[in-house]
């Protein structure tokens, strides 16, 4: 955890630009296997993509809801499922790069977020971010509610990079950000024991 803020006595822990991995226990909620790239986490509560769940719908079907043509080497890239929340709006999470669109917003050194047409006019017509993930909807918490789910054993946090957000297979996401901090969770149990 990279930053540490205090607000009345308690001390926060900033988990933007981070995984969450949901542990063996989420098994029966929509958020089983999940990896989680947080976009925004203060005291009032927290926002993420879950980046790990593709849909069985292409990419292209957002261009021809909006009347764009598009190359043809897009027509093999999914759409993902960010979310429970909002499901019907779309999200862009996509390296940096020099050309800013209208609602983006920097998550790391390394990554933006945006969540306007522009960017999916400029993607369409091979101008876009050369990396990134076109979501739909996003997982949201409430004040404290990330902190006590963490209390809860409900998540491991893990370190993001590029390398991780946009060139690993999605079906390999959650054993390989579990690895990255030493946990297998072929080993792990669904239920929590207490001495």
């Amino acid at each position: 955890m990279d930053k540490l803020e205090s607000r009345k006595g308690d001390t926060f822990h900033h988990l933007r630009g981070q995984l969450l991995i949901a542990m063996p226990g989420l098994a029966g909620s929509g958020f089983a296997h999940s990896v989680i790239y947080i976009c925004e986490h203060t005291p009032d509560g927290a926002m993420g993509l879950v980046i790990n769940r593709p849909l069985d719908v292409p990419l292209t079907q957002i261009f021809e809801q909006f009347g764009l043509s598009y190359p043809e080497k897009l027509s093999g890239h999914p759409l993902l499922l960010g979310g429970p929340v909002q499901q019907e709006r779309g999200f862009i999470l996509h390296r940096n790069t020099d050309k800013k669109w209208q609602s983006t917003v920097s998550v790391s050194d390394q990554v933006s977020l945006t969540a306007s047409r522009d960017i999916i006019e400029a993607i369409a017509a091979d101008e876009g971010p050369q990396d990134a993930l076109i979501v739909l909807g996003y997982a949201g918490w409430g004040e404290g509610q990330l902190e006590q789910e963490l209390l809860d054993n409900a998540w491991l946090t893990a370190p993001a990079d590029t390398e991780f957000l946009f060139e690993t297979p999605f079906d390999n996401r959650a054993s390989l950000a579990a690895a990255r901090i030493g946990i297998d969770l072929n080993q792990l149990s669904s239920s929590a024991g207490h001495a």
